[in-house]
């Protein structure tokens, strides 16, 4: 909904004060767009249908008090933050034209309001800066899901002379006093999306991305929430920037506040000195930055985030369950075994052979190849038809594995090409992975990728891409152009390969990995179909890690691959039945030599196989709920049927407890108003107890189900069988009787 003044577009000769409401999913957004300073008047809680006296008051009380030895006039934080309104904090807008124009006096000359259809709408500000020589356009949409989008375009109204130089343009936030907590991400390979929090304190709290792409230790998203907010408590504003390359993010706090508000919570793209040069006409458009409220805690925040997400994707829905070839025959590429695998694969139900890296010209190991996208003929002198043919005959879909962004040394490519390789002309820094970058905005590297990657997709009608990153972005400067930096055209580049793609071939499906989850944002997300979570798939690490990567992304894009009993990457052990468990809550697949299976295991991947297309659409459309648990080496976690119909638990113990029980825990987001019909799904193998015997309620459930009121389940809670370390219970519930849930 929007109220507003006028719906349709203002100009500066109308009234000199205008406030636009925009509301949706129990979101309101005001926005004061005064000729001096639009800014925010609220952002949080629907504050209901407001009157235009009602928005006059939120106005008159958003003014603050004057303080000594401070600005005669009361401060007031813009939309486009800076000194021409005495805020001293990080500036919405910087840069320079040749060492001056660096104090920008943006003047708003229009406004234009977008009511939503039926939820949420639009505010366009245009303004001119005539210090900076710039036209700036910023766009602040309010989402149906409630989810706030802000993104600023600028192009340089200069005739001639110096280019502006931008230095930053960031979209920033107020949020109140009560948000006194930070949460946001760090992590490594294997281990990303490890959570950390600090307090909101006079000045910055600052993470600065600079390897080119989020990173495994990615901010991923940044919290700010009232003190100990958690899964299910507590308010949140919230931030992620869909951007795929460089990044700042902060949340900072100046003894005067920031206007009404606190705090503020803001950012965008890193830009790199000389990166973004404006020549007249020029123009540059920031990523979008996304921040999402919820007085629900996480839970309702990645509620917001997954219905943006969902509403936005070309493929809806749950993904085939695959198998990967990597640890199954690593670089071990012998037909017969690799024929082997696919007959197996396809008896216990796999949808989608995926063969990884080792199929191309050179490469034996990485220490070659990479860049040179043809057949290696030595090793399939057929090429990959026999291959191809055999998925095919077996009823399943067909994916291959490459790595465009990145080259060898030791490839025909980078032998022919130099000039194609993202790095300083006098010399490349050191090797990572035994690769370096691939400047794919040089025309010709982008042509030579599209046209490759296109023969090879036409040739095996191939139906899914991995699309690999296994390097950060080191001294990124281009060898045409005088070495300019270059992140920002390496980001904008990769979209562009990947949007001719998807134009090229529409029914081709993408994940992007990136050394497993290193980048994981939505913006690459807007262009591909699931992303490799991570490349640990041990299931104690796994669980953790899917935890907080289902914080933004809903479950069906966060790939979960079933692997050998002892992890490739951490070398533990783990019952099948706790992989199986893990992989089952999001969009899972197989990377284990099934040629070495004995006929116990293939027939309980059988049945895990048919569990998971009996419950995927359930995950791949139902509401993420986590229960909030004082020991940390127990989860609580399932998937809830939007009308509350039917859900689906996982009760994971990762590590032992000083307690020898857990009490009572409640399910969350079941309604209490019904019954359910609780069943035990061990199929993929009973958990070991640690006591041997569990309560009265599971052994019920486990003998062939047991009836209980949504009340006792939901509010009151049940205790859970103490299971001993590595083990996950899988608990399906089917409601009964009772009205549906509701919001």
């Amino acid at each position: 909904m929007v109220s507003n003044n006028s719906m349709e577009k203002n100009r500066m000769s109308s009234a000199p004060h205008r406030m636009s409401h925009l509301r949706a999913a129990g979101v309101s957004l005001v926005v004061d767009t005064d000729s001096e300073a639009p800014s925010i008047l609220h952002w949080g809680r629907d504050l209901g249908a407001l009157s235009q006296e009602a928005l006059e008051a939120l106005r008159l009380t958003a003014s603050t008090a004057r303080l000594h030895n401070a600005p005669d006039a009361a401060r007031r934080f813009s939309l486009l933050p800076g000194e021409r309104h005495d805020w001293m904090g990080v500036p919405g807008l910087s840069g320079h034209r040749a060492g001056s124009a660096t104090t920008p006096r943006p003047a708003l000359t229009e406004v234009v309001v977008r009511p939503g259809s039926p939820d949420g709408g639009e505010v366009e500000l245009r303004f001119d800066d005539p210090v900076s020589e710039l036209e700036i356009v910023q766009r602040i949409v309010l989402e149906p899901s409630g989810i706030v989008a802000l993104s600023t375009s600028l192009r340089s109204t200069a005739s001639a002379g110096a280019p502006y130089d931008l230095a930053g343009l960031y979209a920033q936030l107020p949020v109140p006093a009560i948000a006194t907590e930070i949460l946001d991400f760090t992590g490594k390979w294997s281990r990303e999306r490890e959570p950390q929090r600090t307090s909101v304190r006079d000045g910055m709290h600052a993470r600065d991305v600079r390897r080119g792409k989020p990173g495994v230790d990615s901010p991923y998203l940044m919290a700010v929430g009232t003190p100990g907010f958690g899964a299910r408590h507590g308010e949140v504003w919230a931030m992620h920037i869909a951007w795929s390359g460089d990044q700042r993010w902060f949340v900072e706090r100046l003894p005067e506040g920031a206007g009404a508000a606190s705090a503020v919570l803001g950012g965008g793209e890193l830009v790199r000195p000389g990166e973004i040069r404006l020549a007249a006409g020029e123009s540059y458009e920031s990523p979008r930055v996304l921040f999402a409220w919820s007085d629900g805690g996480l839970d309702a925040v990645a509620d917001r985030f997954h219905t943006l997400v969902r509403a936005d994707r070309r493929r809806v829905g749950a993904q085939p369950l695959v198998l990967n070839t990597w640890e199954a025959v690593y670089f071990d590429h012998e037909l017969p075994r690799l024929l082997e695998l696919v007959d197996r694969a396809a008896g216990i139900g796999v949808e989608r052979i995926v063969l990884d890296d080792g199929w191309f010209a050179g490469r034996r190991d990485d220490k070659a190849g990479l860049g040179d996208w043809q057949v290696d003929e030595a090793v399939w002198p057929e090429g990959l038809g026999p291959f191809v043919d055999r998925v095919r005959e077996r009823g399943m879909q067909f994916g291959l594995w490459f790595e465009p962004e990145m080259v060898n040394l030791d490839s025909a490519v980078a032998r022919r090409h130099p000039e194609w390789i993202l790095g300083p002309a006098a010399g490349l820094g050191s090797a990572s992975r035994h690769q370096y970058v691939l400047d794919i905005a040089h025309p010709d590297a982008l042509a030579y990728l599209l046209e490759a990657m296109s023969a090879l997709v036409e040739r095996y009608a191939i139906d899914f891409v991995k699309w690999d990153h296994n390097r950060d972005l080191v001294e990124a400067v281009r060898r045409t152009g005088g070495e300019a930096p270059g992140v920002h055209a390496q980001t904008t580049a990769l979209y562009g390969l990947l949007d001719a793609l998807r134009d090229r071939f529409p029914s081709l499906e993408i994940e992007s990995c990136a050394s497993g989850g290193g980048r994981v944002d939505l913006g690459v997300v807007a262009r591909t179909d699931r992303v490799w979570t991570s490349d640990c798939n041990d299931p104690v690490e796994r669980q953790r890690i899917q935890r907080w990567s289902e914080l933004l992304l809903p479950p069906e894009l966060l790939g979960s691959h079933v692997g050998a009993e002892r992890s490739h990457t951490t070398h533990r052990s783990a019952d099948l039945s706790f992989r199986l468990a893990t992989a089952l809550f999001a969009s899972a697949g197989i990377e284990w030599d099934l040629t070495r299976c004995t006929e116990q295991e293939l027939a309980v991947l059988g049945r895990w196989s048919a569990l998971y297309r009996e419950t995927r659409d359930l995950v791949a459309a139902g509401r993420r709920v986590h229960a909030e648990l004082p020991d940390e080496e127990t989860l609580l976690h399932g998937s809830v049927a939007a009308d509350g119909s039917r859900a689906l638990f996982v009760w994971a113990r990762l590590g032992t407890s000083p307690a020898g029980q857990s009490g009572r825990v409640r399910l969350p987001g079941l309604d209490s108003s019904a019954s359910y019909r609780v069943r035990i799904r061990d199929e993929i193998g009973a958990p070991s107890l640690h006591q041997g015997e569990g309560p009265a309620w599971f052994d019920a459930a486990r003998a062939g189900g047991i009836e209980l009121p949504g009340a006792v389940l939901a509010e009151a809670g049940v205790p859970m069988p103490t299971l001993n370390p590595a083990q996950a219970l899988v608990l399906d519930l089917t409601r009964l009787r009772g009205e549906q849930v509701r919001d």
